[in-house]
Protein backbone atom coordinates (compact mmCIF):
# COMPACT_ATOMS: atom_id res chain seq x y z
CA UNK A 1 0.00 0.00 0.00
CA UNK A 2 1.27 3.55 -0.85
CA UNK A 3 2.53 5.42 1.86
CA UNK A 4 0.09 8.55 1.33
CA UNK A 5 -2.67 6.09 0.98
CA UNK A 6 -1.53 4.56 4.54
CA UNK A 7 -1.13 8.19 6.15
CA UNK A 8 -4.57 9.36 5.05
CA UNK A 9 -6.41 6.24 6.53
CA UNK A 10 -4.59 6.32 9.39
CA UNK A 11 -5.59 9.95 10.02
CA UNK A 12 -9.58 9.47 9.18
CA UNK A 13 -9.25 7.20 11.55
CA UNK A 14 -7.70 9.24 14.08
CA UNK A 15 -10.14 11.72 13.70
CA UNK A 16 -13.11 9.06 13.96
CA UNK A 17 -11.63 7.75 16.85
CA UNK A 18 -11.48 11.06 18.63
CA UNK A 19 -14.99 12.07 17.77
CA UNK A 20 -15.57 8.84 19.43
CA UNK A 21 -13.76 9.25 22.35
CA UNK A 22 -15.14 13.22 23.46
CA UNK A 23 -18.33 12.15 22.50
CA UNK A 24 -18.34 8.92 24.66
CA UNK A 25 -17.93 10.98 27.72
CA UNK A 26 -20.29 13.45 27.08
CA UNK A 27 -22.76 10.56 26.66
CA UNK A 28 -21.47 8.86 30.13
CA UNK A 29 -22.10 12.97 31.46
CA UNK A 30 -25.20 12.68 30.28
CA UNK A 31 -26.32 9.12 31.44
CA UNK A 32 -24.97 10.39 35.07
CA UNK A 33 -26.77 13.30 35.21
CA UNK A 34 -29.78 11.31 34.20
CA UNK A 35 -29.78 9.68 37.41
CA UNK A 36 -30.74 12.88 38.78
CA UNK A 37 -33.85 13.13 37.15
CA UNK A 38 -37.79 11.61 37.97
CA UNK A 39 -38.05 7.94 37.67
CA UNK A 40 -39.89 7.86 34.65
CA UNK A 41 -37.55 10.48 32.57
CA UNK A 42 -34.51 8.97 34.17
CA UNK A 43 -35.64 5.57 33.02
CA UNK A 44 -36.31 6.68 29.32
CA UNK A 45 -32.98 8.78 29.65
CA UNK A 46 -30.84 6.05 30.75
CA UNK A 47 -32.02 3.49 28.67
CA UNK A 48 -31.88 5.78 25.30
CA UNK A 49 -28.29 6.64 26.50
CA UNK A 50 -27.28 2.93 26.88
CA UNK A 51 -28.39 2.35 23.10
CA UNK A 52 -26.71 5.82 21.99
CA UNK A 53 -23.13 4.91 24.24
CA UNK A 54 -23.33 1.51 22.60
CA UNK A 55 -23.88 2.11 19.12
CA UNK A 56 -20.91 4.79 19.31
CA UNK A 57 -18.57 2.54 21.56
CA UNK A 58 -18.50 -0.56 19.80
CA UNK A 59 -19.59 0.38 16.83
CA UNK A 60 -17.19 3.76 15.46
CA UNK A 61 -14.66 4.01 18.57
CA UNK A 62 -12.97 0.50 19.10
CA UNK A 63 -13.41 -0.40 14.93
CA UNK A 64 -11.31 2.95 14.46
CA UNK A 65 -8.69 2.55 17.36
CA UNK A 66 -7.91 -1.00 16.35
CA UNK A 67 -7.69 0.73 12.59
CA UNK A 68 -5.51 3.05 14.11
CA UNK A 69 -3.11 0.54 16.13
CA UNK A 70 -3.01 -1.07 12.87
CA UNK A 71 -2.55 1.64 10.21
CA UNK A 72 0.52 3.44 12.86
CA UNK A 73 2.63 0.56 13.23
CA UNK A 74 2.20 -0.06 9.19
CA UNK A 75 3.46 3.39 8.32
CA UNK A 76 6.32 2.69 11.06
CA UNK A 77 7.53 -0.38 8.72
CA UNK A 78 7.39 1.85 5.44
CA UNK A 79 9.04 4.67 7.17
CA UNK A 80 11.53 3.37 9.97
CA UNK A 81 13.30 6.40 10.35
CA UNK A 82 10.75 8.17 12.26
CA UNK A 83 11.71 5.74 15.34
CA UNK A 84 15.23 7.72 15.51
CA UNK A 85 13.37 10.92 16.33
CA UNK A 86 12.52 11.97 19.51
CA UNK A 87 9.04 13.36 18.78
CA UNK A 88 8.00 10.25 17.20
CA UNK A 89 9.23 8.37 21.37
CA UNK A 90 7.15 11.25 22.92
CA UNK A 91 3.97 11.05 20.19
CA UNK A 92 3.75 7.04 20.82
CA UNK A 93 4.27 7.18 24.43
CA UNK A 94 0.59 9.78 24.29
CA UNK A 95 -0.46 7.53 22.09
CA UNK A 96 -0.41 4.45 24.65
CA UNK A 97 -1.31 6.85 27.43
CA UNK A 98 -4.54 7.24 24.74
CA UNK A 99 -5.00 3.43 24.44
CA UNK A 100 -4.92 3.30 28.25
CA UNK A 101 -7.35 6.42 28.51
CA UNK A 102 -9.21 4.14 25.75
CA UNK A 103 -9.53 1.12 28.32
CA UNK A 104 -10.08 3.10 31.39
CA UNK A 105 -12.87 4.46 29.38
CA UNK A 106 -14.39 0.76 28.19
CA UNK A 107 -14.88 0.14 32.29
CA UNK A 108 -16.89 3.38 32.75
CA UNK A 109 -18.87 2.06 29.39
CA UNK A 110 -19.32 -1.14 31.13
CA UNK A 111 -20.51 0.26 34.27
CA UNK A 112 -22.98 2.16 33.15
CA UNK A 113 -24.21 0.19 31.31
CA UNK A 114 -24.74 -2.04 34.38
CA UNK A 115 -26.09 1.03 36.02
CA UNK A 116 -22.96 1.62 37.87
CA UNK A 117 -21.93 4.86 38.51
CA UNK A 118 -18.39 5.82 40.15
CA UNK A 119 -17.92 9.24 38.63
CA UNK A 120 -19.98 12.41 39.09
CA UNK A 121 -20.64 14.44 36.38
CA UNK A 122 -17.71 16.86 37.15
CA UNK A 123 -15.31 14.57 37.35
CA UNK A 124 -16.65 13.06 33.94
CA UNK A 125 -16.02 16.75 32.44
CA UNK A 126 -12.56 16.54 33.29
CA UNK A 127 -12.35 12.91 32.33
CA UNK A 128 -13.58 14.86 29.13
CA UNK A 129 -10.71 16.57 28.62
CA UNK A 130 -8.26 14.28 28.85
CA UNK A 131 -8.73 13.55 25.15
CA UNK A 132 -7.93 17.43 24.86
CA UNK A 133 -4.56 16.97 25.84
CA UNK A 134 -3.96 14.08 24.08
CA UNK A 135 -5.00 15.56 20.94
CA UNK A 136 -3.43 18.86 21.60
CA UNK A 137 0.10 17.08 21.93
CA UNK A 138 0.28 14.31 19.37
CA UNK A 139 -0.57 17.19 16.91
CA UNK A 140 1.52 19.69 17.77
CA UNK A 141 4.75 16.89 18.05
CA UNK A 142 3.28 15.44 14.88
CA UNK A 143 3.39 19.27 12.81
CA UNK A 144 6.51 20.10 14.39
CA UNK A 145 8.34 17.29 14.67
CA UNK A 146 12.52 17.69 14.90
CA UNK A 147 11.37 22.00 15.56
CA UNK A 148 9.62 21.20 18.82
CA UNK A 149 10.84 23.04 21.68
CA UNK A 150 10.29 20.84 24.79
CA UNK A 151 10.32 23.24 26.97
CA UNK A 152 7.48 25.48 25.52
CA UNK A 153 6.12 22.50 24.23
CA UNK A 154 5.64 21.19 28.53
CA UNK A 155 4.58 24.96 29.53
CA UNK A 156 2.03 24.75 26.57
CA UNK A 157 0.82 21.49 28.03
CA UNK A 158 0.55 22.15 31.70
CA UNK A 159 -0.99 25.82 30.68
CA UNK A 160 -3.75 24.34 28.70
CA UNK A 161 -4.59 21.52 31.14
CA UNK A 162 -5.22 24.56 33.82
CA UNK A 163 -6.99 26.40 31.60
CA UNK A 164 -9.62 23.17 31.08
CA UNK A 165 -9.57 22.31 35.04
CA UNK A 166 -10.57 26.41 35.32
CA UNK A 167 -12.87 26.41 32.79
CA UNK A 168 -14.67 23.42 33.85
CA UNK A 169 -15.01 24.56 37.64
CA UNK A 170 -16.14 28.32 36.31
CA UNK A 171 -18.62 26.26 34.15
CA UNK A 172 -19.76 23.79 36.87
CA UNK A 173 -19.87 27.36 39.50
CA UNK A 174 -22.60 28.61 36.68
CA UNK A 175 -24.64 26.01 35.94
CA UNK A 176 -25.30 25.30 39.57
CA UNK A 177 -26.17 29.30 39.67
CA UNK A 178 -28.44 28.87 36.86
CA UNK A 179 -30.73 25.31 38.14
Amino acid sequence: MPVLLLKSLHIIFIVTWFAGLFYIVRLFIYQREAQDKTDVEKRVLTDQFKIMSSRLWLGITWPSAILTGILGPWLLIKLPGYLNQPWMHLKLFFVVLLYVYQIYCHKIFKDQQKDQYHLDSTQLRIWNEVATLFLFGIVFLVVFKSLTNWTMFGIGMTSLSLSLIVAIFLYNRKRKKTF
